[in-house]
């Protein structure tokens, strides 16, 4: 008899199996070297690309679990397109994210979740550079399952929103099945492409 403490493995091939493996492949891939060349390289196609819009205020999120890093991207932004910078702040219950506007300076402060976050007032970012687990060819992303993305660009639906991934996230089309609540992104960035233009 399985323990009641603990949850029983996800279906094969459901959502929540996807996010297992790719969370444990993206965790192991980033100790490597050729996480450190992505990085550069994602860093770099993104610095095009936010060149050309030109965003006033940009949010960025704080990196975690083999994420792309966009600290860097957010410093080069400030300081060679001069806009503002802006980090989510998100509560548990009820379940929302907003955007906090950031000094560019780690964090002191953290959200419910325990991920840094700024204090300070609620800013609208018109970009945002998004993190996907998994992705789309045509854009959708597969988060960590909290709904806090959608929820977000569903409310604004201005928001030019950019997702940032590893090209191993890349979901085959009959793996995510969208849903009503999914929200595409505008594109999806990883090394040396663009998805979902």
């Amino acid at each position: 008899m399985v323990p009641s403490s603990e949850k029983p493995a996800p279906a094969e091939g459901s959502r929540a199996e996807w996010r297992r493996r790719l969370l444990a492949e993206r965790e192991a891939w980033a100790q490597t070297a050729a996480a450190a060349e992505a990085q550069s390289a994602l860093t770099a196609q993104l610095q095009a690309a936010l060149t050309q819009i030109e965003p006033l205020v940009l949010g960025v999120y704080w990196p975690m679990k083999g994420e792309f890093n966009p600290v860097p991207l957010a410093h080069w932004a400030q300081n060679t397109l001069s806009c503002r910078l802006a980090l989510p702040r998100a509560t548990k219950s009820p379940r929302s994210m907003d955007f906090i506007g950031w000094d560019g300076k780690t964090p002191e402060t953290y959200d419910e979740w325990g991920i840094p976050s700024p204090q300070g007032k609620v800013v609208l970012p018109d970009v945002l550079i998004v993190p996907c687990l998994g992705f789309t060819a045509t854009g959708f992303r597969l988060g960590y399952g909290g709904g806090y993305y959608d929820r977000y660009l569903g409310k604004h639906p201005e928001t030019c929103a950019l997702g940032a991934a590893w090209a191993q996230g890349l979901m085959p089309p009959e793996a995510f099945v969208t849903e009503p609540h999914d929200q595409p992104l505008v594109a999806v960035f990883t090394p040396g492409h663009t998805w979902g233009e």
